[in-house]
C-alpha cells in the first residue's frame, strides 16, 4: 500500500509540474473553482463540430464523492464547458436513474433549462435501461426526449420515508427523553409509542400529518408543472416532428411506471430509440452533418485519492433486521420509482 501511494504521489507530483509549465508557456489559466474536469473523446469522426455527452447515471443526490463533489456540482460544471466551447453544437443528457433527491433532480432540471436558454444549444435526453421520477424530471426540459421501447420511465410522484422503532426501543429496555420548544418540533420522530398515545399526541399526530401530506402535494404539484412546461417547450421548439402529451397524460403521473413504448404513446418522450438514434437526432436539431462525441471526465488528484481512504470515527448504531432496505433517510424528499424501492 505505501508502495502504491508513493508511486501515486510521484505521478500527481509529475503531473502539477508538467501542468505548470504548460501553463507559464502558453499563458493559459486553469480553473480554480468547482470540479476539475477534462476533455475526453468518446467517437473522433474528424468533425469540426462537437456534441457533448453529460451523464446522469444513478441516484441523485447532493452527497459528495471523495473529491467534495457531487453529481449536481459535475453536471453544471459539465454544461458550463459545453457552453463555453464554440465548437460544441448540442448536449446529449444520457440518463440512467431511478431518481433520487427532490432538490437535487430540481437543480439538474434547472441547470439544463438554463444552459439551452442562454447558450441556445439544444439538449437531447437518452433514456437507458431506467429513467423513472427524478430519471424523468431531470430529462423533462430537454428540447428532445429519446427512450428505448423497454426503458423504464415515468414514476412521476413523491415519496417521504420515515420509520418507528419505538417497539424495537421497548424490547430492549430504551426509553426516549424528548426536550422540545414546540408541540411539532419532533415531527417525524421514530421514537414516538404510537400504540400509547394520549388524546393530544392523537391530535398533534393528526396534524402533522395533514401538514406532510400538504407538503408532498405541492412538491408533486410542482412536478407535473415542470413536465407540462418542458413538453410544452419542446414541442413549441419541434413543431409537428415532436409528440405532444396526450390529453389524459395526469392519470397517469400517479407513481406507476411506464416503459418507453407506452410513454411515447402518452407523449411524455418524442422518440423511440437507443443512444445511436439520440446521437442523429442530436445532428438534425443542431442542423450539422457529423460530429466528434466528446465528455468532460472529472480528474482525480491524489488529494482525492487520499479521501478515498478516509476514515471516520464516528459512533454509529446500527441494527440488523434480516433484509437491506433502500437507503433513504427519514425526512427526506424524493423523486423515486418504485422498482427501486421494493
Amino acid at each position: 500500500m505505501l508502495l502504491v501511494l508513493l508511486v501515486l504521489g510521484a505521478f500527481a507530483f509529475f503531473n502539477y509540474v508538467v501542468r505548470d509549465l504548460f501553463k507559464l508557456s502558453t499563458g493559459t489559466h486553469t480553473r480554480t473553482g468547482g470540479p476539475r474536469l477534462e476533455e475526453v473523446i468518446l467517437e473522433d469522426n474528424d468533425s469540426a463540430h462537437k456534441i457533448a455527452v453529460v451523464e446522469v447515471v444513478g441516484i441523485i443526490s447532493q452527497f459528495s464523492d471523495g473529491g467534495g463533489y457531487n453529481i449536481v456540482d459535475v453536471i453544471k460544471a459539465q454544461l458550463k464547458r459545453a457552453k463555453e466551447d464554440k465548437r460544441i453544437k448540442a448536449v446529449l443528457l444520457k440518463v440512467n436513474s431511478p431518481g433520487g433527491e427532490v432538490l437535487a433532480s430540481d437543480d439538474i432540471y434547472r441547470a439544463v433549462a438554463e444552459f439551452q436558454k442562454q447558450s441556445g444549444k439544444p439538449v437531447i435526453a437518452s433514456m437507458g435501461s431506467m429513467a423513472a421520477s427524478g430519471g424523468y424530471y431531470v430529462s423533462a426540459p430537454c428540447r428532445w426526449i429519446v427512450a428505448n421501447d423497454l426503458t423504464i420511465t415515468g414514476s412521476i410522484g413523491v415519496i417521504m420515508n420515515s420509520w418507528n422503532y419505538r417497539s424495537l426501543m421497548n424490547k430492549v429496555g430504551v426509553r426516549p427523553q424528548v426536550f422540545k420548544s414546540g408541540r411539532f418540533k419532533d415531527m417525524l420522530s421514530g421514537e414516538r409509542d404510537l400504540d400509547n398515545l394520549t388524546d393530544a399526541e392523537k391530535e398533534t399526530l393528526k396534524a402533522e400529518e395533514a401538514m406532510i401530506n400538504d407538503l408532498i402535494k405541492q412538491t408533486f404539484g410542482k412536478f407535473k408543472g415542470i413536465v407540462a412546461e418542458g413538453r410544452e417547450f419542446a414541442n413549441s421548439k419541434n413543431g409537428k416532428q415532436g409528440v405532444t402529451l396526450s390529453s389524459d397524460w395526469e392519470d397517469y403521473a400517479d407513481g406507476r411506471v411506464l416503459t418507453g413504448s407506452e410513454a411515447f404513446k402518452l407523449g411524455f418522450v418524442d422518440e423511440l430509440g437507443d443512444f445511436e438514434a439520440a446521437v442523429k437526432r442530436a445532428r438534425t436539431i443542431a442542423g450539422i452533418g457529423d460530429a466528434n462525441l466528446v465528455q468532460f471526465q472529472q480528474r482525480l488528484d491524489l488529494a482525492d485519492l487520499f479521501g478515498l481512504f478516509g476514515k471516520s470515527d464516528a459512533k454509529v448504531l446500527k441494527v440488523d433486521f434480516g433484509l437491506e432496505m433502500p437507503k433513504l433517510e427519514a425526512g427526506r424528499l424524493y423523486f423515486l420509482s418504485p422498482t427501486f424501492l421494493h
